[in-house]
C-alpha cells in the first residue's frame, strides 16, 4: 500500500484531518483513516467522511460530454471547452449578466476563488453565487449586523470551557459528529431546543420542543424573560453594544411569545436560566433556513449579548454544512470581494481590480440576487448560459420542478465528478477532480486553514477545477488568468495577498507554514499570528463595526409564508440524515428509491386509509412526492419530516426566501398526504396562489 498522504476531510465544515493511501494500481483510493497530526480533530474522523471519501457511491464522469440530437456524446477536451467559451463569450457580449455562475461549497479555497475571479473578473456578471447561500447567508448577515464582520466569534478551544451546550435547531449528533462528540464528552449541560426530538436532544439534559417557524418567538420570549428578572449583563451592554434599549421596547411579553411558539414557561425558564453560566449557542438550519433566518440568528446573539456571554466558552456559533463553506465566503467574490472586501467600497474595487488587471468601472458593484433569484432570472429569459461547478442546483433548489424548467430552457455547463441532475439537463459536461484527487486548501467553520492533498493521479479524461476554470478564464480574459495547467499555491498566493489588511487576513498563512503546522487559523497578518477568540483586544473588545460595539437587532416575529389550512393541513420540515449529504450525489447505488416521510404514529393513523403497502404521496402547491412512511414519536403531530438530501424533496418546497440573505425557506411549507393511486402530476396551482 501507498504512503499516507495527509489531508483535510471534505465531508463536512469540522475540518478533521484524514491520512489517505492511493490505490497501489490505476487510480483512486484504498484506504482513509483518521490523521492523528492533525491539530483539529486528532486521529478523530466520522465514518461516513471515510466512507464517502474513500469509497464514494454514484456515477463516475469521466470524459467530457456535449449534447448532440438531444443525447449527450462523449467528446474532445478542446471541443467541449471551445462551445463553452464560445457561448459564454456570446452571452458576455449581449450583456455580462446574461451569464450565470453557480459555485460551491465543496470547492478548495483555491477553486473557488478562480470561479468568482472568472465570474467577476471576466465576465463581470451579477448573477453568480454558491450553494453555500442556501444553508449559511442567514447566520453571516446576523454576524454582519451584529459585529460588523462575518464568522463566529468562538473557536474550538472554547467547547471544554463552557458551561452549558445551548443547541437551537441543529442536530450534530448526525450533522458534525467528531463536533458533537466533543460536546458529549464535557461535564457541560445540553440543552436542545428544536420542533423534531433529533439525536443530539437524546443527549440533552434539557429538551425543548417548539412550534415550527417560531424560534424568533422563543428567543424573544427569553430575552424578555432575562430582561424582566434582572438577568442582563449592563456593564457588558453599556460598554461593548448599541440598541438595547431599543430592543427591550419592542419586546414582547414572554409568556405570550412563548405560548405563540408552543412552549411552556418552563422551557422558557430553563433556556433562560442557561444564560447565567457560560454558554455557547450552536445553530444551523433549522434556524438558517427560513424567511426569518438573519432575524433568528440576530436574536441568539442577541441573547449572548445581552447576558455577557462573549468570551472564553460563551457566544454565538453557528454549524456550517459544506466542509469549505467558510472559505467560499472568505475567498469566493460570492457577497463580498476576498477578505470581506464590501463590494460597493470603490477602494476595495481598485484593488481587486488591479490584482486582477482587469478595469474597475468593469466590476459589479453589489453581489446579485442570490441562487433562487438567478433561478429566477432564468426562468423569465434573462439569462442565456448557466455554468455549474460542484454543485446540482436542479435538485436542489427549492421548488424544484420550476427550476428545473428554467434550466432546461438555458445553455446548461455542468462541471463535476459524479453524474447529477444537472448534469443530466446540462448541454456540456466538464468532468472534474474529487476528494483525494486535488490539491488546495480548505477553511472550516471556526476559521482554520488546512491543507487538501492529492493521493492518486486522475484518469485521462479527468481535470481540476483550477485547470478547467483556469482554461476557461485564460480564452475569456487572457491578462487576468495564465495559462493551464495552473498550480494551486500560486493561486493561493494571489488570493492570500489580496486579504492582506482585511477582517480575513490569510496573508500570513502560505502553504510552507501549512506544511509545517498543518492547520492555521485566520485572521493571520504575519506568519506567526494566528486568530482566536474574534474581537478580543488587550483593553476588552472592539467590533467592526463603524463605533466599535456590537450592534443588537430589532426583529420580531411573523407567521410563516405558508401556514396550513383544511386543503394542506400539515406542516413539511426537510432535515439531514446521518448517512446522506447534500443532493446524495456520493451515497446513491443504483436507482433513487422514494425517500422515507417520517411522521407521529397519530398523523399516519390519520391517513392509514389511503397508505398502501407502507407508502402514500406528499404534496404541496408546487408537486408532489411518493415516499415511503415510518411512524416515529419523536416527529411532532401534524409535521412531515423528509430528508433534504432526496432529490425528489425539493419539489415540494417554498422558493420564497428571507428578504436581507436571499436564502430559501426549505423547512416549512404546507403539504397533505393523498393515496399513491391518486394523480401525482403537479399541481395547477403554483406559487402566488
Amino acid at each position: 500500500m501507498s504512503e499516507p498522504v495527509p489531508t483535510t476531510c471534505m465531508r463536512c465544515a469540522v475540518g478533521c484531518g484524514h491520512l489517505q493511501h492511493g490505490a497501489d494500481r490505476g487510480y483512486g483510493l484504498a484506504r482513509t483513516s483518521g490523521d492523528p497530526a492533525h491539530p483539529v480533530s486528532g486521529g478523530l474522523a466520522c465514518g461516513r467522511g471515510l466512507r464517502e471519501t474513500a469509497e464514494p457511491d454514484g456515477e463516475w464522469l469521466t470524459r467530457p460530454l456535449v449534447r448532440k440530437e438531444g443525447e449527450l456524446v462523449p467528446t474532445s477536451w478542446d471541443t467541449a471547452l471551445g462551445i463553452v467559451t464560445d457561448r459564454l463569450a456570446e452571452a458576455q457580449a449581449r450583456d455580462p449578466d446574461r451569464v450565470a455562475v453557480l459555485g460551491s461549497g465543496q470547492q478548495t479555497n483555491e477553486a473557488a476563488y478562480l470561479l468568482g475571479k472568472l465570474a467577476r473578473g471576466a465576465i463581470r456578471t451579477r448573477n453568480y453565487d454558491a450553494n453555500t447561500t442556501l444553508c449559511m447567508a442567514s447566520a453571516v448577515t446576523a454576524y454582519y449586523d451584529a459585529f460588523g464582520s462575518d464568522g463566529p466569534p468562538p473557536t474550538y478551544d472554547d467547547i471544554p470551557e463552557a458551561e452549558t451546550h445551548l443547541v437551537w435547531g441543529a442536530n450534530p449528533a448526525v450533522a458534525h459528529p467528531v463536533l458533537f462528540r466533543w460536546l458529549k464528552n464535557t461535564e457541560s449541560e445540553l440543552i436542545v431546543v428544536d420542533p423534531v426530538e433529533s439525536e443530539t436532544a437524546d443527549h440533552a439534559g434539557t429538551y425543548v420542543p417548539l412550534e415550527p417557524g417560531t424560534d424568533l418567538a422563543l428567543a424573544r420570549a427569553v430575552l424578555a424573560r432575562l430582561v424582566e428578572t434582572g438577568r442582563i449583563d449592563r456593564e457588558f451592554v453599556a460598554e461593548h453594544t448599541e440598541g438595547f434599549e431599543e430592543l427591550v421596547a419592542g419586546l414582547p411579553d414572554p409568556d405570550e411569545a412563548a405560548a405563540t411558539a408552543g412552549v411552556s414557561p418552563e422551557g422558557v425558564k430553563a433556556i433562560a436560566t442557561a444564560f447565567e453560566d457560560r454558554t455557547l449557542v450552536y445553530w444551523g438550519m433549522g434556524i438558517n433556513q427560513s424567511v426569518q433566518g438573519t432575524a433568528s440568528a440576530g436574536a441568539l446573539i442577541d441573547l449572548c449579548l445581552a447576558t455577557g456571554n462573549m468570551g472564553e466558552g460563551a457566544g454565538p456559533f453557528s454549524l456550517t454544512g459544506q466542509a469549505n463553506s467558510m472559505g467560499t465566503r472568505v475567498c469566493s467574490s460570492k457577497g463580498t470581494w476576498p477578505g470581506h472586501r464590501e463590494f460597493a467600497d470603490p477602494e476595495h474595487r481598485a484593488v481587486v481590480a488591479e490584482t486582477w488587471n482587469v478595469p474597475a468601472e468593469r466590476l459589479p458593484d453589489d453581489p446579485g440576487p442570490g441562487p433562487v433569484g438567478i433561478g429566477q432570472a432564468m426562468a423569465a429569459g434573462e439569462v442565456d448560459v448557466c455554468y455549474t461547478v460542484a454543485t446540482n442546483p436542479v435538485a436542489g433548489l427549492p421548488d424544484a420542478g420550476n427550476a428545473r424548467e428554467a434550466f432546461e430552457d438555458t445553455f446548461l455547463v455542468a462541471q463535476d465528478a459524479f453524474e447529477t441532475e444537472t448534469t443530466e439537463l446540462a448541454d456540456v459536461v466538464l468532468p472534474a477532480s474529487t476528494w483525494g484527487e486535488s490539491e488546495g486548501t480548505a477553511t472550516n467553520m471556526e476559521r482554520t486553514v488546512s491543507r487538501v492533498r492529492a493521493a492518486t493521479d486522475l484518469p485521462s479524461g479527468v481535470r481540476s477545477d483550477l485547470d478547467i476554470i483556469g482554461a476557461i478564464g485564460r480564452e475569456l480574459a487572457p491578462q487576468a488568468f495564465d495559462r493551464p495547467p495552473l498550480e494551486p499555491r500560486v493561486v493561493f498566493d494571489e488570493l492570500r495577498g489580496l486579504t492582506y489588511g482585511t477582517p480575513a487576513d490569510l496573508s500570513g498563512i502560505d502553504y510552507g507554514r501549512l506544511e509545517t503546522e498543518l492547520a492555521v487559523r485566520w485572521p493571520a497578518p504575519d506568519e506567526e499570528s494566528a486568530g482566536g477568540y474574534r474581537y478580543r483586544t488587550d483593553d476588552g473588545w472592539e467590533f467592526e463595526t463603524p463605533t466599535g460595539k456590537a450592534r443588537f437587532s430589532a426583529g420580531q416575529h411573523a407567521a410563516v409564508p405558508e401556514p396550513v389550512d383544511e386543503e394542506y393541513p400539515l406542516t413539511l420540515t426537510t432535515a439531514r440524515k446521518a448517512d446522506e449529504y447534500n443532493t446524495g450525489v456520493r451515497t446513491r447505488d443504483g436507482p433513487s428509491e422514494p425517500p422515507i416521510a417520517r411522521l407521529h404514529p397519530e398523523t399516519l393513523d390519520e391517513a392509514s386509509a389511503r397508505v398502501r403497502d407502507g407508502s402514500l404521496v406528499v404534496r404541496s402547491r408546487r408537486g408532489a412526492v411518493t415516499v415511503r412512511t415510518e411512524a416515529d414519536e419523536r416527529i411532532p403531530r401534524g409535521t412531515v419530516w423528509l430528508p433534504i438530501h432526496h432529490p425528489a424533496v425539493n419539489e415540494l418546497t417554498l422558493p420564497e426566501v428571507d428578504p436581507r440573505s436571499d436564502e430559501p425557506n426549505y423547512k416549512q411549507c404546507a403539504v397533505r398526504l393523498l393515496a399513491p393511486a391518486d394523480s401525482i402530476e403537479r399541481p395547477a396551482t403554483v406559487r402566488g396562489d
